[in-house]
């Protein structure tokens, strides 16, 4: 297997599914899973305050330094990235250049229903439906850029993770 394929990059908005799918292939493929958020968390601390502290283009440098971490890293594994990942280019770039990239998204209701209840999302504070419906209009070709584009709307989990197996196995 090349190093290409030895990585599986999940991108999308947040409440997609990415860090569902994410366990269930890394469980089907036997791989190390690694969701981008979680690991900052651990690292930096709470996302929230580090959007406090140093705004979101500093969280974003924060965000691209794990992402490169965590594709460059030997082993076989399946990459959950932060929803904002996606901005900046050179981490396009590298996540393309590292790995299958699939971008997972789903419709503006869902996602609302999805992320409602989650108040750990600097990026939605206020008015959630709002926000959401701004923030993925700003990003609405954010993704593009991927190998697999799948909508999850009326997708499982597991669907989802099947669906990407398969693109794998065709590829």
């Amino acid at each position: 297997m090349d190093q290409r394929t030895s990585k599986i990059v999940l991108v999308g908005f947040m409440g997609t599914g990415k860090s569902t799918v994410s366990r269930l292939l890394a469980e089907q493929l036997g791989w190390s899973r690694y969701d981008s958020d979680e690991v900052i968390e651990e690292t930096e601390g709470k996302i929230s305050k580090l959007f406090e502290t140093y705004g979101e283009a500093g969280f974003r440098d924060i965000e691209s330094k794990v992402l490169v971490s965590l594709l460059e890293a030997k082993e076989s594994s399946v990459i959950a990235t932060g929803g904002g990942c996606v901005l900046m280019e050179h981490n396009r770039e590298f996540m393309l250049k590292h790995g299958f990239v699939v971008a997972l998204t789903a419709d503006a209701e869902h996602i609302i229903e999805r992320v409602k209840s989650d108040t750990s999302r600097p990026l939605l504070q206020g008015d959630i439906a709002a926000n959401v419906h701004r923030i993925m209009e700003q990003r609405k070709h954010a993704y593009d850029f991927a190998h697999l584009r799948l909508n999850t709307t009326s997708l499982t989990p597991q669907q989802a993770a099947d669906m990407i197996m398969k693109a794998l196995q065709d590829k």
